[in-house]
């Protein structure tokens, strides 16, 4: 609490919009006065809202498409039996593993900065754990040869996809704008 010109200046955090009514000595000493006043949240303070990094965006960003193109890859091959298109199924599931460790790597980091926001940060940590997990082991599946990866390529490549497609939509979802943290 600080005296400028007299009046006397809080700093208070609180919701937007609300009116409280404080009562406050108002004198020295015997002569303190119990003064009522109201102040408004127009003049609280606000912390902005921490926003995902924006090479973590384009970390999350990234495995999305790589993953979904592994899986319409797949979808191809289970259509035409053309080898070459599990061949790109593997390298898009590859590509989206780089992707996903280096977004998990992040999402590490963020655990630790995360403040209030720290359930959303494990959620999405989480998430990013089991799609590094699952296309791992997609890798794998795909690693043999291309009558061997289906049926089950293709069932992995899915769960990747919406596992990806998730951990992308809640790291994105902790970005507000104009909101309190």
């Amino acid at each position: 609490m600080t005296k400028r010109d007299g009046p006397v200046w809080f700093r208070i955090r609180a919701c937007a919009g609300a009116a409280r009514r404080r009562r406050a000595p108002v004198g020295q000493g015997d002569d303190a006065v119990a003064a009522t006043y109201e102040y408004r949240a127009d003049h609280y303070e606000h912390r902005p809202a921490t926003a995902i990094h924006p090479l973590h965006a384009v970390l999350l960003a990234a495995t999305v498409p790589l993953f979904l193109g592994g899986l319409i890859a797949d979808i191809a091959y289970s259509m035409t039996y053309q080898i070459q298109w599990t061949n790109f199924a593997s390298w898009l599931i590859a590509g989206g593993m780089v992707f996903t460790g280096f977004a998990l790597l992040w999402a590490f980091i963020d655990l630790f900065r995360a403040g209030r926001r720290r359930a959303r940060a494990v959620a999405c940590f989480v998430l990013l754990l089991v799609t590094f997990a699952v296309g791992l082991v997609n890798s794998f599946v795909h690693a043999r040869d291309a009558w061997g990866a289906m049926p089950e390529g293709l069932i992995l490549s899915a769960v990747v996809t919406v596992a990806a497609v998730i951990a992308t939509w809640l790291g994105y979802s902790s970005l507000r704008m104009g909101a309190v943290s």
